[in-house]
């Protein structure tokens, strides 16, 4: 027992200080603690996770060809056309916006483009831009458990065929896609009168006083003076026909071919449809190599890859190494309360910050728990909870957009725009997917 806390105090420790110095220091700090762990306390290494680092290696690298052909400029520009057309609605417009575009990307770093144009288009007809800037950037987030080519999607689908569950990936997006909506809804609804309008609001008002400040609030941000190209256009074309390939294949396992008897898992399915279609891009688009490599999207999904190797393969080797003192102390009572485990999982995607990553360390350890994969399906939601500290990427991208300055950290850390409505919007969605699941399995 004593060792096992030991332990447990290295995995904490190495992860909150991974945390800390952020980047690739979380996969090296991981691999660490797997050095620490096998060679120091003698535990087997488990085995790494490959598949799950290879679909977001062939993901990301489609994904990013995608925004150097200018493809994520074009669907931006048209979610734009959309906010515009009908601004009074942009509280609920917005976060559906962000949602689908992550649900179409497999990535939710798709959504930095769009939020000063949400910013914009709130100031301009007099709303509050917390409103729906706070609920954008969680949906984004929110979609990544939608998307048929979302790493943490892919990372239930590997884990599932590894455990022998039949589980495919229509199964899991029809579950987390309906429920990713309605929790975003209920969100997008209660942020609709949250706090003071602009013109009531005293802190507003007084900075408007400030020439510089009033200077800043004129200039119109907006991708539709922008130009897209026709191979852009195109780009977007071939992008989407990956997906429904892939979708295609998911639902149709006759058109896979049989290996041993059989059909090619999807997992490998994803990684080489992504590969082929991004090169598809490349060759459509006549893009530079150099510049998906230099790309804000591949250079933030190698950083994932690496966070994932390390932190992913030592909590693995953690949890197998003392796989029987878990199920002894912690079995029972997941079993009499299943939904205790969603609260572990969103306490560690608080500190992982990533919906793969957190999958990756928490699924293997419901199985050993005994949690069968439809349960674990339904609580899949559950594994998005970075937006509680408010240090991740798209929050601080949305507090620095909105130049009226209601989206913000509060002054005591906790108390920050995005805290309730991604409260709001993971409760509901991970009590649907629950529910979901109990009529689907």
């Amino acid at each position: 027992m004593v060792m096992f806390w030991i332990q447990f105090v290295l995995v904490l420790g190495a992860i909150l200080l991974g945390v800390r110095r952020g980047g690739v220091s979380l996969g090296l700090i991981g691999g660490m603690g797997v050095a620490i762990l096998v060679l120091g306390f003698r535990a087997a290494p488990s085995e790494p996770p490959i598949a799950v680092m290879l679909i977001i290696l062939a993901v990301v690298t489609a994904s990013a060809t995608l925004q150097v052909a200018g493809g994520l400029d074009y669907l931006v520009q048209l979610t734009e056309r959309l906010l515009r057309a009908h601004p009074k609605y942009v509280t609920i417009l917005a976060p559906l916006s962000t949602f689908f575009l992550t649900v179409c990307v497999g990535t939710g770093h798709a959504v930095y483009a769009l939020l000063p144009v949400i910013a914009d288009v709130a100031l301009r007809t007099n709303i509050r831009p917390e409103r729906p800037m706070a609920i954008s950037s969680v949906a984004s987030q929110m979609g990544i458990t939608a998307s048929p080519v979302a790493a943490a999607v892919t990372t239930f689908l590997a884990v599932a065929s590894k455990s022998g569950y039949p589980v495919g990936l229509f199964d899991i997006i029809k579950i987390t896609l309906p429920s990713g909506v309605i929790g975003l809804l209920v969100a997008a609804i209660w942020s609709f009168n949250r706090g003071k309008d602009l013109d009531k609001d005293p802190e507003y008002q007084d900075r408007l006083k400030d020439p510089e400040f009033r200077q800043s609030l004129d200039a119109t941000v907006t991708t539709l003076d922008t130009k897209i190209s026709t191979t852009a256009k195109f780009s977007v074309v071939l992008f989407f026909a990956g997906v429904l390939t892939i979708i295609l294949l998911a639902m149709v396992p006759s058109l896979l071919p049989m290996v041993n008897g059989k059909p090619v898992p999807m997992t490998t399915v994803v990684q080489i449809v992504m590969l082929a279609f991004g090169a598809f891009i490349m060759f459509a688009s006549n893009i530079k190599a150099k510049d998906i490599a230099h790309s804000s999207v591949f250079i933030a999904g190698m950083i994932a890859v690496v966070s994932i190797f390390g932190i992913a393969w030592m909590s693995d080797t953690f949890v197998s190494a003392n796989k029987s003192f878990l199920i002894a102390k912690i079995g029972e009572m997941v079993k009499l309360a299943p939904w205790t485990f969603a609260i572990a999982m969103f306490c560690v995607s608080a500190f992982v910050k990533s919906q793969a990553a957190t999958l990756t360390i928490m699924l293997p350890f419901g199985l050993a728990l005994g949690l069968p994969i439809p349960l674990l399906l339904g609580l899949m939601p559950a594994s998005y909870a970075y937006f509680f500290f408010c240090f991740y990427p798209s929050d601080l991208a949305a507090i620095n957009m909105d130049r009226t300055g209601t989206t913000r950290i509060g002054k005591y850390l906790l108390n920050h725009s995005f805290m309730i409505p991604g409260l709001i919007g993971v409760g509901v969605s991970t009590v649907m997917a629950y529910l979901i699941s109990r009529l689907a399995f």
